[in-house]
C-alpha cells in the first residue's frame, strides 16, 4: 500500500521525519518497504500482514504511531474519525425510498447514503495529487471520494447511479444458477450460488466486496447517487475472488477484514467532504443501516505475570495497562488478572499470546536485553540403559550377526526357559501364539529352520515376559544362535573355521566390555558338559551347544550353540562417562615390528604400549602376525600401528620418531626384539 506521508500527519502530530516513521512502523509490524517521493512529497510504500487489515488505511497506521510514540498526539480528524464522524442532528433513516434486504450470513451490515443534484461539482485538487501519489487514477468526483475515504479510513465504498437501477431496493444474496452480471472492467461473468452479490429489485447490480456492475457505473450525467458502505465476510470475498480472477482495492481490504463499526462512519466522512467541496445537497438525508449481524466481541483474559516472562523483558502492569488502552482496548483490572476486550477493527486478537505480542511490539523488541541462554539442556545422544542396548546391537552386527525381530507371542517349544512358569494370555488367536515368551531362543531356531541352511549366524535384542511368584516381570534379553562356518568360502574346497563352544563364547566376550564370571550349569535345553552359566554386573545367561535331542525335535543340525542373557538396567549407569575435547591438529603415524614370546598375551603388550605413549596415543590396532622362516620357535612377529595426536600442538617428525623409541623401550623391557 503507498501512503503519501501528509496523510499521516492528518490524523498524528509528530516531530518525526519520514525515515523516523518509516523506522517506527516497521518495528510496529508494519513494513516499510521503500520511499519514493512522486509529485515533491514522500510517498511510504507498506507491507501489510494478511490478518492485520486496519493497517491498511491511515487511521490505523496512526494509532500505530500514537502508541509507540509517547510525544505524538492526535489530532482534530483523528478524534472525530474516533467517534466515527457522528452528526448530532443526523436522521436515523434516509428519505430515501430503497429498502435494504440481507438474506445470506455472509453479509453482516449493509448501509447506504443518498446524494442528489450533483452536478458540476469538481473533486478538490488536494484529493486528486493525493490519489496520483497512492497509484490511483482520478475518474469523477464521488469515485475519487470513495477511493481516497477507503485509503483513508479502511472502509472499501461503491457508489451506483440511483436512476440506473431497475427499481426501489437493494438486496444482497447469494448468485443464482445461470445468472451473469457484466463488471465495470466491461467482462460479462457467470456467477455461481455460493457467490454473495449486490441486486436491485430484478437485477444483479455488483459482486459484494470486489466490484461492481456495468449497467449501474456512475458517469458524467450521474446527479443522483445510492452511495453503499458494507461488512463482507473476509472467508467469502477471498473465495469469489479468486474464482472471478478480480483483484481490487476493494477485496485487498475485506479479505483482511474490514471494521464493521466503521461502516456508517466512512459514509460520514464522505458527507464531510463533500460539504467541503461546496456542495451541501442532499447531504442530510440520513443513513439507512441494516446490521442483522451485529459484532460479538469476547473477552480475552490476560495473566500479567506471564506477560515478561513471555517476552524476556520486564513490562510492568502499568505499562501493559496503557499499551492496550492505546492500542483501543477497553481493560479491567483484577488484581493480577486483566480482563482485556479487543476493539472493532483488530479480531486478530483472539488469545493471551496475541495481547503479549501487542504489548512487546508497543514497549519495543529492541528493548529485549541480550542474555546468555540459561536453564536446563538435555543429554545429547542415546544414553543409560538404551545406550547399552544400542551398544550390544552394534558389537552383534561387527561380528557377523543378523539381527532378527521376532514375535512376542509363542506356542509350546522345546526351547522355553523351563524355570520360569510361562504367561498364558486370555484369548489367542492360535495355539501358536498362545504365550507370551520367557525367551528368544524359540524364535531365533525358528528363524534357523526357515532360511534353510546349516550356516547361520542370528540375534535378537527384546522383551521376555515371566512368572514368578505370582509376579509378572518384563525384562530385557539379548539371545544369539550360531551354527556352521564362520565365514563364507572364497574358493572351492576352502575349509573354513566352524561355530563351536569357544567361539561363541568369544563372542560373549566382544558383546560385554566388562569382566565375566563362569559357572556350571544344568540346563535341559543344552548338552551336559558343553554349556556355562555366565554372570557379570551387567548380566545373567547362558550359553553352550543345544541337545542333541532337542536338534533332532526341531529338524536342526547338531551343532547349533545358543547363549541368552538377562540384562540388568538397574545396575547399568553410564553417568561416568567421560568426554574429551576434539584436537584440531593432524595426527601422525608410526609402526613398530616386533618379535616377542607367544606366552606373553596380546593384551600385556596393548597395556605396555599405552604406559609408554601416555594420552597422546590415540588408537592403535595390530595388522600383521607372522610365523616362519627367521622366527624362532615360540614366538611370533607382530606388527603394530600407532596413532599419535597433541592437543594444540602438531606432531614434528623427529617429536614423532621419539615418541616411537620410547614405545620400543617399552616393548624391550617384556622382552621383544625390534625388527
Amino acid at each position: 500500500m503507498k501512503l503519501p506521508i501528509s496523510m499521516l500527519f492528518d490524523f498524528v502530530k509528530v516531530s518525526l521525519n519520514a525515515g523516523e516513521i518509516a523506522e517506527l512502523l516497521t518495528m510496529a509490524g508494519f513494513e516499510v518497504e521503500k520511499i519514493e517521493i512522486v509529485e515533491g512529497e514522500e510517498v511510504l510504500e507498506i507491507k501489510v500482514c494478511s490478518n492485520r487489515g486496519d493497517g491498511l488505511s491511515a487511521l490505523g497506521l496512526a494509532r500505530e504511531i500514537l502508541a509507540k510514540n509517547t510525544s505524538a498526539s492526535p489530532t482534530d480528524l483523528y478524534i472525530r474519525a474516533s467517534n466515527r464522524f457522528k452528526l448530532p442532528d443526523e436522521n436515523t433513516r434516509s428519505v430515501l425510498s430503497v429498502p435494504v434486504t440481507i438474506e445470506c450470513e455472509t453479509c453482516s451490515r449493509f448501509a447506504y447514503r443518498g446524494f442528489k443534484g450533483l452536478r458540476n461539482i469538481s473533486i478538490p485538487d488536494w484529493i486528486q495529487k493525493r490519489l496520483r501519489q497512492m497509484g490511483f487514477r482520478p475518474i469523477s468526483f464521488m469515485v475519487d471520494l470513495t477511493n481516497y475515504v477507503m485509503v483513508e479510513l479502511g472502509q472499501p465504498l461503491h457508489a451506483y447511479d440511483l436512476n440506473k437501477l431497475s427499481g426501489p431496493a437493494i438486496i444482497v444474496r447469494n448468485a443464482r444458477v445461470g445468472e451473469k452480471l457484466i463488471t465495470l472492467d466491461g467482462v460479462e461473468r457467470e456467477l455461481t450460488p455460493n457467490q454473495m452479490i449486490i441486486c436491485d429489485s430484478k437485477n444483479p447490480i455488483g459482486v459484494a466486496g470486489i466490484m461492481g456492475g456495468l449497467d449501474s457505473e456512475i458517469s458524467n450525467s450521474t446527479i443522483d447517487i445510492l452511495l453503499e458502505s458494507a461488512h463482507f465476510n473476509s472467508q467469502s470475498v477471498r473465495k469469489t475472488r479468486k474464482h472471478l480472477g478480480l483483484n481490487t482495492e476493494a477485496s485487498y481490504r475485506f479479505e483482511r477484514s474490514a471494521d464493521p463499526e466503521g461502516v456508517v462512519a466512512a459514509l460520514n466522512r464522505v458527507r464531510e467532504l463533500v460539504v467541503e467541496s461546496g456542495h451541501e445537497q442532499g447531504s442530510l438525508e440520513g443513513v439507512t443501516d441494516e446490521y442483522p449481524g451485529a459484532l460479538k466481541i469476547s473477552i480475552i483474559t490476560l495473566e500479567v505475570d506471564r506477560v515478561s516472562k513471555l517476552l524476556g523483558m520486564m513490562v510492568t502492569p502499568d505499562e501493559c495497562r496503557s499499551y492496550l488502552t492505546k492500542l483501543g482496548c477497553s481493560v479491567d483490572v483484577y488484581g493480577d488478572i486483566f480482563q482485556v476486550k479487543p476493539p472493532s477493527w483488530r479480531p486478530d486478537l483472539v488469545g493471551e499470546e496475541d495481547l503479549i505480542e501487542d504489548i512487546g511490539r508497543i514497549h519495543g523488541y529492541e528493548k529485549v536485553p541480550e542474555l546468555l541462554p540459561f536453564g536446563s539442556t538435555a543429554r545429547g545422544g542415546v544414553w543409560g540403559f538404551y545406550r547399552l542396548q544400542e551398544e550390544l546391537v552394534e558389537r552383534a552386527i561387527s561380528f557377523g550377526f543378523d539381527q532378527t525381530v521376532t514375535h512376542s507371542l509363542v506356542g509350546s517349544s522345546v526351547l522355553c526357559n523351563r524355570s520360569s512358569e510361562p504367561v498364558e494370555i486370555r484369548n489367542p488367536n492360535s495355539p501358536d501364539t498362545k504365550f507370551l515368551r520367557n525367551s528368544l531362543l524359540p524364535g531365533l531356531a525358528d528363524v534357523l529352520i526357515r532360511n534353510g541352511t546349516s550356516d547361520g549366524h542370528y540375534f535378537e535384542l527384546g522383551s521376555i515376559f515371566q512368572k514368578l511368584e505370582n509376579q509378572y516381570l518384563t525384562q530385557k534379553s539379548i539371545a544369539l544362535i550360531s551354527c556352521g562356518g564362520l565365514m563364507p568360502l572364497n574358493r572351492k574346497g576352502d575349509q573354513v573355521p566352524v561355530a563351536d563352544f569357544y567361539s561363541l563364547k568369544a563372542c560373549l566376550e566382544h558383546l560385554v566390555p566388562t569382566k565375566l564370571q563362569y559357572g556350571d550349569s544344568s540346563d535341559a535345553r543344552l548338552q551336559p558338559f558343553q554349556q556355562a552359566n555366565v554372570r557379570c554386573e551387567l548380566f545373567t545367561g547362558i550359553l553352550g551347544r543345544l541337545h542333541p535331542k532337542i536338534c533332532k525335535l526341531l529338524g536342526v543340525a547338531d551343532n547349533v550353540f545358543a547363549m541368552e542373557l538377562l540384562l540388568s538396567g538397574e545396575a547399568f549407569d553410564d553417568s561416568t562417562r567421560q568426554h574429551f575435547a576434539l584436537s584440531r591438529n593432524p595426527s601422525v603415524r608410526r609402526d613398530v615390528s616386533f618379535v616377542i614370546s607367544k606366552e606373553i598375551p596380546y593384551s600385556i603388550v596393548e597395556k605396555n604400549l599405552q604406559e609408554s605413549l601416555g594420552s597422546i596415543l590415540e588408537s592403535m590396532w595390530l595388522f600383521d602376525v607372522y610365523e616362519g622362516a627367521g622366527i624362532a620357535d615360540g614366538s611370533h612377529s607382530l606388527a603394530i600401528a600407532l596413532t599419535l595426536r597433541k592437543s594444540g600442538e602438531n606432531f614434528t617428525d623427529e617429536q614423532a620418531n621419539q615418541e616411537r623409541e620410547k614405545a620400543v623401550r617399552g616393548l624391550e623391557s617384556l622382552g621383544a626384539k625390534l625388527r
